[in-house]
């Protein structure tokens, strides 16, 4: 008996989709919602129906995007050990992320180079998340487990450093480091020695 084919995604997911692959790889400002519509086949007044405007869509598109990194986050969370192997285990995700679904950690990117609103609510969607984080760091300082830091400004460190190291890759280019496979791994393994050095107490 043949099996019949996987029902359409619906209106509103599909342009959720379209709209996070843009804006995370070619940018907020360089998709109108003209073009979204004429790659999705429908009209802007469709996007409208759903979405009252672009910053609406963007909105949502941000909500979406953070709820899916935060379960990513947390089951790596869940599935590690102590210590240093729940660094590692969320460094390892977020790397293997940016293989999966690139455009979701260049939307993060796009969200924090356009500044509030977006950014604003891309913090407060992840703020539970980024709270455990630094309790877990504080903790593990407390054992004496990890060098002493501010655990804020730590987390900071780390996003930073992470989020850059998986999305620019451009600057990637212009350090003579073609944005490959390999590449990605060199550069996961080089931000977890780096880590490793900075944060544990030998």
């Amino acid at each position: 008996m043949a099996t019949s084919a996987p029902a359409p995604a619906p209106t509103r997911e599909r342009i959720l989709d379209a709209a996070l692959s843009a804006w995370g790889t070619r940018g907020y400002d360089g998709t109108s919602l003209d073009t979204l519509a004429g790659g999705l086949g429908i009209t802007k007044q469709a996007i409208l129906y759903w979405f009252p405007s672009k910053e609406a869509l963007l909105d949502a598109v941000i909500a979406r995007s953070a709820a899916e990194l935060s379960a990513v986050l947390v089951r790596a969370l869940e599935g590690a050990g102590d210590g240093w192997d729940k660094v590692e285990a969320v460094v390892r995700s977020v790397f293997r992320l940016a293989a999966r679904r690139p455009e979701l950690l260049g939307l993060v990117r796009e969200v924090s180079r356009l500044g509030p609103p977006a950014a604003t609510r891309m913090i407060e969607e992840l703020q539970p998340l980024a709270r455990r984080a630094s309790e877990f760091l504080q903790a593990e300082m407390d054992a004496g487990h990890m060098r002493r830091h501010d655990p804020n400004l730590l987390l900071l460190a780390i996003y930073s450093t992470v989020i850059g190291m998986v999305t620019e890759v451009d600057v990637m280019r212009a350090l003579g480091e073609e944005p490959t496979a390999r590449s990605l791994v060199r550069r996961r393994d080089d931000v977890l020695a780096l880590l490793r050095s900075a944060l544990r107490v030998p």
